[in-house]
């Protein structure tokens, strides 16, 4: 009898690590998913605060505005988990969310140009960004 039990607690034993092996290798697509999900959210909505941005340039609170939500959005990235499966690709968002940050402060200081190149830069980064993850067989998905 006790041959039997210890049978059965060896299967049960290989029956969890089946399904805890199963989870694990789906577990990180998934994470790599998540990760796209709030990368894409950040750089989609700085994208179009830029763009607001950029046709109210000259409104001096309004700049002050996105250039508070910048500060968190930059926050919010800087903490993110980073799935090992894109982690070539996370500096260069940081790069990305960290020019359009500087360009909403240099809207704010009243600096056209500075802010143009800012922003000329931030999208560079966005399409390095995007490239790289291509090549790791990932991309942003569409919200």
């Amino acid at each position: 009898m006790s041959h039997l039990n210890n049978s059965r607690k060896l299967s049960r034993r290989w029956m969890v690590a089946g399904v805890g092996a199963v989870w694990l290798s789906s577990a990180s697509p998934a994470w790599a998913g998540s990760y796209l999900n709030r990368a894409a959210l950040l750089v989609g909505e700085a994208g179009r605060e830029a763009a607001l941005l950029r046709k109210h340039l000259y409104d001096k609170e309004f700049a002050m505005l996105v250039h508070r939500v910048s500060i968190g959005r930059l926050k919010a990235a800087r903490e993110m988990l980073v799935p090992k499966e894109v982690i070539e690709a996370h500096p260069h968002l940081m790069l990305m969310l960290e020019k359009f940050e500087r360009a909403a402060q240099a809207a704010v200081d009243r600096h056209p140009q500075l802010f143009l190149k800012r922003l000329r830069q931030a999208r560079d980064e966005r399409q390095v960004f995007g490239s790289i993850l291509k090549q790791l067989g990932w991309e942003l998905p569409p919200l």
